[in-house]
């Protein structure tokens, strides 16, 4: 949709970042691609199997209770506004992102950069940010609802409940519709006053827009994000002092599918103790149903009985209409189930894929529309399929059981919301998980650099444009290939 949204002549600074730079129209989101997830990846340059975010929606074993993002309005509202405000913007960045992997934040500040950023779901850095009082409305909700203190960029504005200075911009508390425009504003703002060396400028309204009216309809919305970048560009004077004082590099964090169909996690779970929202899990609870969207997890709570869990929940997915990628560990293998087949694999092996991992694997390809080519493993429908697919499944924080619909089809969220008739995302299938990549005034000469890009290279290209090198600890190295 960008390259229409070009063509059209309604989105002119992108045009003008893609004809100064480089563009890449097929770089990888992250597995599950739901935005907590594939936010993380960007922010820190490794999948969920390191960063720890591992959905939209997850379990939280050792509190016994769920985590909701936000979903929806109707999925926080089962599990508690408060706590669901709470978990997306303090948690998931105070406890839930592993400690041991370094946000760009992070990196950028040790090395003594200025660093700023708008709303965006992960922020940490080393700056320690109160609460704002700068607008009636962010009064009310912090002297009520919310009151935590934060560390961040050097300068942040997270909505209008965090506000490192005073702006004249307002976020109307990060409400769809207003968020791009509250971040072009703040980034003129940074411009003008010459406050950053690194800004993640975050222009998230494309995405609610196209869950409403469907990825066809996003010429409307990426033009309106478009029109946040032309007014950082007048700030800095135009167009020609901006990229002379500026190098640019913009991402997707996912792309968007039609959805027709739902699917009611609940009825297909029916037969089991299902854990509710709530504070906590009552003691019977066996599983616990975590849908992402497009993608889903199920969580086997009763550790005496897991084995008869893992295969009674194997079993029912498999046969649930819409249903598209069963996924699971089974010792130190991963196991993907499809109508196509059954496929086995772990990393090592004597196949590579495209970003230069090898690995072994036994069983039917096509269950990942897979192929081998020269002793290289290609998966067109589901690209980087076994690297993402593995850092799913070895996040700490997943489900014992991930599934992916089929295309046209959403899991129905806690709220009984879904988004029929419109757009969605969160599966493994290429529908969902291939974005734009652009830059320019950094980065490699050219696409050609990799044979596939992801998004785990953002951050290590902001690092390398800095001179920064980071040096990945163990414990951040993960269990993923080497």
């Amino acid at each position: 949709m960008l390259e229409r949204t070009i063509a059209l002549g309604r989105a002119p600074a992108l045009a003008q970042i893609r004809e100064r730079g480089i563009y890449v129209e097929d770089c990888v989101a992250a597995f599950p691609s739901v935005t907590p997830v594939c936010a993380a990846t960007i922010a820190t340059g490794v999948g969920p199997d390191r960063h720890g975010i591992p959905s939209m929606n997850w379990y939280h074993r050792e509190e016994g209770r769920y985590v909701e993002y936000g979903s929806s309005f109707s999925a926080s509202r089962q599990f508690g506004v408060l706590r669901s405000l709470t978990d997306t913007v303090y948690r998931m960045n105070a406890e839930h992102l592993s400690p041991d992997v370094e946000t760009v934040f992070e990196t950028l500040d040790d090395a003594g950069l200025r660093t700023a950023g708008t709303t965006y779901l992960i922020y940490r850095g080393r700056h320690h940010h109160e609460v704002s009082n700068e607008t009636a409305l962010a009064r009310i909700v912090t002297s009520t609802l919310f009151r935590r203190t934060i560390d961040g960029p050097k300068e942040l504005f997270y909505a209008d409940l965090y506000a490192s200075r005073r702006t004249g911009c307002r976020g109307q508390l990060g409400m769809p519709g207003i968020r791009d425009q509250h971040s072009g504003c703040v980034g003129a703002y940074l411009i003008e006053h010459d406050l950053f060396d690194f800004l993640l400028l975050s222009l998230p309204d494309n995405d609610a827009f196209s869950h409403r009216n469907g990825p066809h309809a996003q010429v409307i919305s990426i033009a309106a994000a478009d029109r946040q970048l032309e007014r950082l560009m007048h700030a800095a004077g135009g167009p020609e002092e901006f990229f002379a004082h500026f190098a640019v590099i913009v991402t997707s964090d996912h792309s968007q599918a039609p959805v027709e169909e739902r699917i009611r996690l609940d009825r297909a779970f029916a037969d089991f103790e299902v854990a509710r929202p709530g504070p906590a899990r009552p003691e019977a609870a066996e599983v616990a149903l975590s849908p992402a969207q497009r993608a889903a997890m199920i969580y086997a709570l009763d550790e005496d009985r897991r084995e008869d869990l893992m295969r009674r929940a194997i079993a029912v997915a498999q046969t649930i209409p819409g249903m598209d990628l069963v996924l699971w560990l089974d010792g130190d293998e991963a196991v993907v189930r499809s109508a196509r087949g059954e496929l086995r694999f772990a990393p090592g092996g004597e196949l590579e894929d495209l970003r230069g991992n090898r690995w072994s694997v036994d069983g039917d390809l096509a269950a990942l529309g897979a192929a081998v080519q020269d002793g290289r493993l290609l998966s067109a429908s589901y690209p980087n399929a076994f690297e993402r697919a593995w850092a799913a499944l070895c996040c700490p924080n997943a489900g014992d059981l991930l599934l992916c619909a089929a295309p046209g089809y959403e899991f129905v969220d806690w709220g009984g919301v879904a988004h029929v008739g419109g757009g969605s995302h969160g599966s493994l299938h290429s529908s969902d998980s291939l974005g734009a990549l652009l830059w320019s005034g950094t980065g490699p000469e050219g696409p050609a650099a990799r044979e596939q890009w992801s998004l785990c290279d953002v951050a290590p290209m902001v690092s390398h444009h800095f001179g920064v090198e980071r040096q990945m600890s163990p414990s951040e190295q993960g269990l993923g290939p080497g």
